[in-house]
């Protein structure tokens, strides 16, 4: 979810506040056992603790390993309750087997100031000076990877997958756009982070540099990323109606933003668009939300219960309260003549100021030719919106994750139709499930069709651009982490290419069924937008 999608730190181009960095915060770190430095935001010094896991040679490469999370007490990627000092100390295993040749030494840090501390302790007396920096990313928003990546030592950056993916993939991007000292690893496969954890080796050899580091994780990394396989796809019919039509369309519709100031999205949107952007706040739609008809709420509760393949988690309470969250929304939109809604959830629900996920409401409005769009995210509303009226068919906002050991990108959320060919094509199962990160509310794990082109594009409104990658839909995936729905995708193009550009757009998304670059091509054109291949 993005924002961070809209995140406001270095290197993350014009974004706002991140869903996420809203919901986490920084707090004290919590060292992961003896084997870790305890940096705490409320201690005069850095403790050092020598690690359990440490072989003392001087021949070997010592690599400061940093984790970087933030507390697992609220709703957070991968989820609330998170065992985060489980993990590390898995890892901490994994990788002393898979390196023996590399001295680790373990350290966590939660935001800036913990990880500044880590480095300017590393050469003061007692404290064993490190060759480099392993930073593992099991959590989002914490600001530490920039401040290693900036330091201008040999670093790697690792994404532990639905952990770190969103500071990862912004990290990565920006510190690969400063030239920065950095290398990257987004995969699913353990031996791809062994073989450039192995790569601090280099750094102890006569002769060799920190290029010749960074050379060899580099080719490690292409060495690890799976070809681009087997693009054909079934037939898939795509109706569009003309640019001309769309962008009549787009001139006499409306946006609803909840809980959010539009401000310059808002002005941007009308100017190229003709698109008129206007903000509610949260309690105008909590008081639609208190007159609605609650037998009318229990009747869509009824319909989404009995269409789908499982209900999982959430008791019919909560659901019922979601139908009465649906009615509130299209009573709004009814009263402004609107098309599309975009809320800030998270935000007005952690405030108390709504009482319930918009999710199974954002659904139904998406499978129903409308547009509902999580987070407030205006420039995936208009995304949305745009390309919906072109094509008829839904597009699926993300926060996506990348494994190169699959060519695959993923793209998870707890908001996606069930009828991504448009309102009148096929349903696909879903699964009515809490949303992940807090394990609260209602929303939809959508069984995506496989085998299936499909179109990931986002237009950013600063920049007058559109970005475009495309990709075969090949898996649901079923992992209890970070959001509900994961349509992995394998990439059409070059992945490597598709970790560059994070950092300039944010970390949302949003993917249409459907082979859709002659479409994205004609209205680029005549919105005046530049036209990036991510891929």
């Amino acid at each position: 979810m993005k924002s961070m999608h809209h995140v406001s730190m270095a290197g993350c181009g014009p974004c706002g506040l991140s869903r996420r960095q809203f919901l986490a915060g920084c707090a004290a770190c919590a060292a992961a056992g003896s084997g870790q430095w305890a940096v705490g935001s409320g201690q005069q010094a850095v403790e050092i603790q020598h690690s359990a896991f440490s072989i003392q040679h001087s021949a070997k490469a010592k690599v400061r390993l940093l984790f970087t999370h933030v507390p697992s007490t609220g709703p957070i990627w991968p989820n609330i309750g998170y065992d985060f000092e489980r993990r590390k100390k898995e890892l901490i295993e994994k990788l002393s087997q898979a390196a023996p040749n590399v001295e680790l030494l373990p350290a966590t840090a939660q935001n800036p100031e913990e990880a500044k501390k880590i480095l300017d302790a590393d050469p003061q007396a007692g404290a064993p000076q490190a060759d480099g920096y392993l930073v593992y990313m099991l959590g989002l928003w914490t600001g530490a990877p920039q401040v290693i990546g900036a330091s201008g030592r040999p670093t790697i950056f690792v994404d532990d997958l639905y952990g770190g993916s969103g500071e990862f993939l912004i990290a990565y991007a920006a510190a690969r756009r400063a030239k920065q000292k950095v290398a990257g690893v987004s995969s699913s496969r353990f031996g791809d982070v062994a073989e450039a954890v192995r790569c601090f080796e280099i750094l102890k050899k006569p002769g060799k540099s920190v290029d010749d580091f960074l050379a060899a994780c580099e080719a490690a990394r292409r060495k690890g990323t799976k070809p681009v396989g087997d693009m054909s796809c079934p037939e898939d019919p795509l109706k569009t109606v003309s640019v001309d039509e769309c962008l009549k369309r787009l001139k006499s519709s409306v946006i609803l933003v909840v809980g959010r100031d539009p401000g310059g999205e808002g002005k941007a949107i009308e100017e190229i668009f003709g698109t008129k952007v206007v903000p509610l706040s949260h309690a105008q739609l909590h008081e639609a939300y208190t007159k609605i008809d609650r037998d009318e709420a229990a009747q869509w509760a009824d319909r989404w219960i009995n269409q789908a393949a499982k209900v999982i988690e959430p008791k019919r309470e909560e659901i019922e309260k979601s139908g009465a969250m649906y009615l509130a929304m299209c009573g709004l939109m009814k009263q402004h003549n609107a098309q599309a809604i975009s809320i800030n959830c998270l935000g007005g629900f952690y405030a108390g100021q709504i009482k319930a996920y918009p999710c199974l409401g954002f659904f139904q409005l998406n499978n129903d030719g409308q547009v509902g769009a999580c987070e407030a995210d205006l420039q995936s509303t208009i995304t949305m919106l745009a390309l919906g009226y072109l094509t008829g068919r839904p597009g699926y906002i993300s926060d996506p994750v990348i494994d190169t050991s699959k060519n695959q990108i993923i793209y998870a959320h707890c908001v996606a139709p069930n009828k991504v060919f448009g309102p009148e094509g096929p349903a696909n199962p879903y699964h009515i499930r809490s949303h992940s990160e807090d394990r609260q509310g209602a929303v939809v794990r959508s069984l995506m069709p496989l085998g299936h082109m499909t179109t990931t594009v986002e237009i950013n409104l600063g920049r007058r651009e559109m970005i475009f990658h495309q990709g075969k839909s090949v898996e649901n995936i079923d992992q209890d982490m970070a959001c509900r729905s994961k349509l992995a995708v394998e990439v059409k193009g070059d992945i490597d290419k598709l970790l560059s550009y994070w950092d300039q757009w944010g970390w949302h998304r949003v993917t249409f069924y459907g082979d859709l670059k002659g479409p994205v091509e004609e209205i680029s054109k005549a919105l005046g937008l530049k036209m990036v291949i991510e891929a």
